[in-house]
């Protein structure tokens, strides 16, 4: 969502400030703006509605150089999309810039108001700015303003705190949004996301739940929520910051989508031995926790949702296992009961979904064998904060709609559910059978994207339409959902997935010629119930296109359409089949001219409920 980056150094720091912006494109915004403190002691603030470009271009207008500042891009939340609303907000000698929410603002500036203070914009953060105004005017250090006016905030905050007066130094706090410090030799940096920082360091320092950080040119001081200076350690990441360059690719979701046999083919180098799944980076202490569980609860969001639930019916019908899918967001207020030996997974691509994270959070006061995450961010708050940890290794994924990460968390919840059964004491063959289909999952993957041209041909048919069905069963039925999804996201068709058998219970009432059916129907044991589902489309009318590696022999085939697909072993069709869906959307998307990477009002990490 919203992206932060703050530079305290001996250099200009106008150019570090505006490239880490631009590092943050991929998250979402709608705004962006900077404020720096300037040689004469002054603050200057620019914002700007709309791109990092337009902000870039103000600059270049203006005579602007310092050594102390702090940038963001806004999504909003609070007031709409507007250049009064964007960050860096302001009063008088303090500067902020702020992701998350304060949910009791309104109460805070109402008291503020009786003080004289006036908010010029609609959101939340102003109120901030304002409070620590004041309450400088009540004494005390930088440091100690900020730590008395943080326990009167209720919400989430990543935030980063200029006062004019201070020019030798950055206030940081983090409580429910990701804050990352980047360390060099005399500067120091502050980002809500390591990619804004990769090209300057790669010494990173992640801040803990409550703490506060003092950032100096030279010195880094951490607080916890308690005021107790700590220690947090250092790591070096190993992200090249080239490795977020479209390279060859038009688009950063191209790009990803045709990554995905690589960085599969890798993640299985060194997990697959002999025919079994290697999961020493557990532990083998961890193994007897596995063994034990009798129930997997998979709680996650979106994209991350949908792969929990095709995992679901692997987990159930490959290892006799019962398993819950729940999106995080419900589960948090859902008071669940947990079932006897429950076992925790939780699916996120950044490690810092607010809902996923609260979830975990929350399962730590209950009775779970433990907890799994299953990420794609080193470092980030659900890995550092979960018992046990299954990196996805996708590399960045910047395109805001996943298509590798959802790729690799199946593959990696496939290996679970092998190591899982071995643990147990199952028949071999499920393991055996497993380690076989993963070996050629990337060659599968690779035939898939060969569709691409025929995909890039069949978006036009949807060019001007405004809604689709989707269509699948069993494990399919989750891979309707992500190829809905897709659509959706990025080319803002209103799309809907329904497990076929549910077309008799309500959507067989939109179907007409102007309505275009996906069916996801790959040869196996319920194809004859989907072929059924089918024919109840053709008789009303409705536009069908089958994805299938099946024969259809049928007389008439009128608004039917045929995409063959190849031949993929049953186990791993979800993961081989959703990525013609993916080059659907994507040519789609672009027929449409939709900001591919970019779609409106929406954020890649979304670290507010």
């Amino acid at each position: 969502m919203c992206g932060i980056i703050g530079a305290i150094s001996y250099r200009n720091i106008v150019d570090i400030l505006l490239d880490g912006l631009r590092r943050l494109e991929y998250r979402g915004y709608d705004s962006s703006g900077l404020a720096i403190v300037d040689i004469h002691g002054q603050v200057m603030c620019l914002r700007r509605l709309g791109g990092v470009q337009n902000l870039s271009d103000a600059v270049e207008n203006t005579i602007l150089s310092g050594t102390i500042g702090i940038a963001h891009t806004r999504w909003a939340t609070h007031g709409k999309p507007a250049e009064i609303n964007a960050h860096p907000h302001t009063s008088s000698d303090i500067s902020i810039v702020h992701n998350g929410i304060i949910e009791n603002y309104q109460s805070i500036y109402k008291q503020l108001r009786e003080c004289g203070y006036i908010c010029s914009s609609e959101t939340d953060t102003e109120v901030v700015a304002h409070l620590v105004d004041w309450e400088g005017k009540q004494g005390g250090s930088f440091l100690e303003v900020v730590q008395r006016v943080l326990p009167r905030l209720r919400g989430t905050y990543g935030m980063v705190i200029l006062d004019r007066r201070m020019p030798d130094r950055l206030i940081a706090a983090r409580s429910g949004s990701p804050l990352v410090i980047g360390c060099s030799i005399g500067e120091n940096f502050i980002g809500s996301d390591p990619i804004a920082l990769l090209p300057i360091t790669r010494r990173l320092i992640y801040l803990e739940e409550g703490d506060i950080a003092q950032i100096t040119a030279s010195s880094i001081m951490i607080f916890d929520r308690c005021g107790n200076s700590v220690q947090r350690s250092e790591i070096l990441s190993n992200i090249r910051h080239d490795s977020v360059n479209k390279g060859v690719y038009h688009h950063y979701m191209q790009k990803e989508i045709y990554e995905q046999s690589t960085v599969i083919k890798k993640r299985l180098q060194g997990c697959l031995k002999n025919n079994k799944v290697d999961f020493s980076e557990l532990g083998s202490k961890n193994e007897i926790l596995l063994k034990n569980l009798k129930h997997i609860q998979i709680v996650a969001c979106g994209t991350s949702y949908n792969a929990g639930m095709v995992a679901r019916y692997w987990f159930e019908s490959l290892i006799q296992v019962p398993c819950d899918v729940e999106i995080a967001s419900e589960f948090r207020y859902r008071q669940p009961v947990v079932r006897h030996n429950s076992f925790l997974i939780t699916l996120s691509q950044s490690g810092e979904t607010a809902d996923t994270l609260a979830a975990l959070r929350l399962s730590k006061t209950m009775r779970y064998l433990g907890s799994l995450a299953i990420c794609n961010v080193p470092g980030s708050s659900l890995v550092r904060e979960s018992d046990l940890v299954l990196m996805t290794q996708a590399g960045p994924e910047i395109g805001v709609a996943s298509t590798k990460s959802f790729t690799t968390q199946l593959t990696i919840l496939l290996m679970l559910l092998a190591k899982i059964s071995y643990l147990k004491g199952m028949k071999p063959d499920i393991e055996r059978n497993i380690v076989e289909a993963l070996k050629v999952l990337p060659y599968r993957i690779d035939q898939m994207l060969l569709k691409n041209d025929f995909m890039a041909d069949l978006a036009k048919d949807f060019i001007n339409k405004e809604n689709a069905l989707f269509l699948g069963r069993g494990t399919q039925y989750p891979i309707a959902m992500e190829g809905a999804l897709k659509l959706k996201e990025i080319s803002y068709i209103h799309a809907e997935a329904y497990a076929a058998g549910e077309l008799k219970h309500g959507p067989l009432a939109l179907i007409d010629d102007n309505m275009p059916v996906i069916v996801v129907a790959p040869d196996n044991d319920l194809l004859e119930k989907i072929k059924s589902n089918i024919e109840e489309v053709r008789a009303r009318g409705g536009s069908l296109y089958i994805f299938t590696n099946a024969q259809f022999c049928v007389l008439n085939i009128e608004n039917m359409h045929i995409i063959s697909i190849p031949y993929v072993e049953a186990i791993i069709t979800p993961i081989a089949y959703i990525v013609p869906l993916q080059l659907l959307s994507y040519h789609i998307a672009l027929l449409k001219g939709n900001n591919v990477d970019q779609p409106r009002n929406l954020a890649k990490s979304v670290t507010v409920e």
